[in-house]
């Protein structure tokens, strides 16, 4: 990640709540409405040889249920007999069964090793579907949501390798040409990884564009690249103009090289390792008085060939009429008046610098040069040793009634506990394939995202101390590039306590966020509101202005959840045979 710009996530306080008092459970029914479904969900469970953490994530917590953005509560999924089955609300008491809108081609049962069959909607006219054995269909679906004007129709149809899911897709105009940028993700065998779980991670950049020869349209792959890791990622979107990537992952992704580019990579590497096998140009040691430089001079270098230039804050050593052998800004200020140099019998060069802020230390003799070597003497490193000893123990607490003792894990509530391996937000360029901005985002544990505008990135939602912030990328905003548009208050902090927990969602307006556990139960956070009737806090003798609401459903249902989405009026609960609908807000 050289060269990549290291950001960070910049909290707006205006959208943070200090004061937040935490919810209060309400017992006021909430409508829940359920549809039974003609065929059973299209689930695929995991094989034997499907049994690490990475498969799990990927398909074993797949959400079957998939959000079209572009139009009001418009859900699909797709079922065993491969048909895609969309229900689209207006009014609940008036729900209709959902309806066939697409029947993939291919039989899903003659694939032995398929994935489930998966699908994103690029733009309010395009689909982009995977059945789950490797194929990649282009649909043209029209103005989705109406039977009048929905009709799905198939443009692009090909093999693409090993199965894959739809992770995401986006359509622009490129060279004035439609174009369809689609992201793949796989789980695959790596015969390489040993001592691992034996399988890497990889995603698949397909671009896809129109192609117009005389009167005939059709649509072809133009471009191919692949990413490769060590684990799902969380979160992986292509920008909407198609000329970037963003990806939130606990290990990082890196771009495998096609032919050519590698030969340019490994002639860089080779390059770069030959200037790193190389001898330093200089080597030198200090006290806390002096610095002392030494350097080998070529045998056809007399005394009278060497001039050095000494100031308060530069040096410049020139040999004959050659460019400078060492030139530039010193760390700190030195006497220059009573800086020397000798040439020594070994025939090298030993230049003595006085420093004017005696006992301190230097990190490097010119800024920014790196093509000399320190030598520390070993009495220096026995200081610097003892100095740091107090940091270190062998044993957990080795003095515990010192005051401000080491702190104790025991203290820590389990909530609090994150992975080891922070992960990492990290934005690809399309053209250079190189890491362009990365964000450490430590313990800003990653819990789900929502589309909130179609046309932009889809937000991520991160865990920042007890609360969740919601974050909006924008990558033509190289200045803010990703801006906290909303907070969900507390809810880091109580997600975290939910241990059955397997879906996340949040309204697109921000009013409420929900979770949903693999059976039956769901719960459902109202943001503050501002209250009808007047409340006081007993406990300080203050009126409360606004109140946040915890509420629970439970469904009538003995099957695991296998979809789960999130609209402003209602939720979608998806199980193998019934669709739910919950009704939480009411409509304006």
């Amino acid at each position: 990640m050289a060269g990549a710009a290291h950001c960070s996530l910049q909290a707006k306080r205006l959208l943070l709540d200090p004061k937040f008092e935490g919810y209060k459970l309400s017992l006021e029914p909430l409508a829940c409405y359920q549809l039974g479904l003609d065929a059973a969900v299209a689930e695929v469970q995991l094989r034997d040889d499907q049994y690490t953490l990475d498969h799990m994530r990927a398909f074993g917590m797949y959400n079957y249920l998939h959000l079209d953005s572009w139009y009001q509560d418009n859900v699909y999924y797709v079922d065993q007999f491969g048909r895609v089955m969309n229900l689209s609300v207006t009014l609940d008491t008036a729900l209709q069964k959902p309806r066939e809108v697409f029947r993939l081609p291919s039989d899903l049962t003659a694939c032995d090793n398929r994935l489930c069959a998966s699908m994103h909607f690029s733009s309010c006219t395009w689909v982009t579907l995977s059945d789950g054995t490797g194929r990649l269909y282009l649909i043209k679906s029209g103005k989705r949501g109406s039977s009048a004007s929905e009709k799905w129709e198939i443009v692009f149809n090909e093999e693409l390798g090993s199965p894959f899911i739809v992770a995401h897709s986006v359509a622009f105009i490129k060279s004035d040409a439609h174009s369809l940028a689609v992201l793949l993700l796989r789980v695959e065998k790596d015969e390489l990884n040993t001592k691992g779980s034996g399988f890497h991670v990889t995603l698949e950049w397909v671009i896809i564009a129109e192609r117009k020869e005389g009167g005939d349209h059709r649509y072809e792959i133009i471009k191919r690249r692949v990413l490769q890791g060590k684990s799902v990622p969380h979160y992986a979107a292509i920008e909407p103009s198609g000329d970037g990537l963003m990806i939130v992952s606990h290990k990082p992704f890196t771009f495998m090289q096609s032919g050519s580019d590698k030969l340019e990579e490994n002639n860089d590497a080779k390059v770069s390792n030959e200037k790193k096998v190389a001898d330093p140009l200089y080597y030198w040691q200090q006290t806390e008085d002096d610095v002392t430089i030494t350097v080998h001079l070529p045998q056809d270098i007399m005394k009278d060939d060497i001039k050095i230039h000494f100031s308060p804050d530069n040096i410049c050593v020139t040999l004959k009429d050659q460019p400078p052998l060492m030139e530039g800004k010193l760390y700190s200020s030195v006497d220059h008046e009573s800086c020397t140099w000798i040439i020594r019998e070994d025939k090298s060069l030993e230049i003595s610098l006085i420093k004017k802020n005696e006992g301190c230390r230097w990190p490097e003799l010119i800024v920014g040069d790196t093509r000399g070597e320190f030598i520390m003497d070993p009495s220096q490193c026995s200081a610097i040793a003892e100095s740091l000893m107090h940091l270190t123990s062998e044993v957990m607490n080795p003095n515990p009634e010192k005051e401000n003792p080491p702190c104790n894990a025991q203290e820590l509530e389990e909530c609090d506990a994150f992975l080891e391996d922070g992960a990492s937000l990290c934005r690809f360029d399309g053209d250079t394939l190189k890491v362009t901005h990365v964000i450490n985002l430590g313990s800003n544990q990653y819990l789900f995202s929502v589309v909130v505008n179609p046309k932009e990135m889809p937000c991520f939602c991160l865990r920042h101390d007890v609360d969740a912030l919601l974050w909006q990328p924008h990558s033509d905003q190289p200045e803010n590039m990703w801006e906290h548009i909303a907070t969900f208050n507390a809810l880091g902090y109580v997600q975290a306590s939910k241990q059955d927990k397997k879906f996340m969602a949040c309204a697109p307006d921000y009013s409420y966020a929900a979770l949903c556990e693999c059976l039956r139960r769901v719960f459902i956070y109202r943001q503050p509101t501002p209250l009808a009737t007047v409340l006081y806090n007993r406990k300080e003798g203050r009126q409360v202005g606004q109140v946040a609401k915890q509420l629970v459903a439970t469904l009538e249902a003995t099957d695991p959840i296998l979809g789960f989405q999130a609209t402003n009026e209602r939720l979608f609960v998806l199980t193998t045979k019934t669709l739910f609908l919950i009704k939480v807000n009411s409509g304006n």
